[in-house]
């Protein structure tokens, strides 16, 4: 059984005892059964459980830190006089290869403010990204694969 569903019968089995099945006494029990597996670890096999939780955690703090960033660039290009854009699509070499991964990380991707997941490749090896600014795609290449290419990867692999 995975330890996740374990956490959540813990969470249920709380709710059940305390006789609250709102969703805050809900979350109050997941995270105190988070602190239980964590004082049992070693016997429940449950280390990696916690490390995984902390890398998906870890994915999630940088997309919102790109989303802000990114929504704050394109207002101000949106916003400056002189909009010196050079729209443009350039392909992307993955390095994720299970559907999951590329799923993610093209979504990642299209909700990131100037940024638009166009196409993969039918062998699953480009993904094809449209960018407000595509004037240096290195960059663009590189940011991806520094930000939520690799954080994909810790968290699910």
């Amino acid at each position: 059984m995975s330890l996740f569903l374990v956490n959540l019968l813990l969470a249920l089995s709380w709710s059940a005892v305390t006789g609250s099945f709102s969703f805050l006494n809900f979350a109050f029990g997941f995270l105190l059964a988070i602190f239980a597996l964590s004082l049992i670890r070693e016997q429940v096999g449950s280390v990696g459980y916690f490390s995984r939780a902390r890398r998906v955690l870890s994915l999630l703090v940088l997309f919102v830190y790109e989303l802000v960033l990114s929504a704050w660039r394109v207002a101000v290009m949106v916003l400056s006089p002189n909009m010196n854009l050079k729209p443009g699509i350039f392909a992307y070499p993955l390095r994720v290869d299970r559907d999951f991964e590329i799923t993610m990380l093209a979504n990642l991707i299209t909700l990131t403010p100037g940024t638009l997941s166009v196409d993969v490749s039918d062998d699953r090896r480009i993904l094809y990204v449209h960018a407000i600014d595509a004037s240096d795609p290195e960059a663009a290449r590189r940011d991806i694969a520094e930000g939520f290419e690799r954080k994909i990867m810790e968290a699910f692999r």
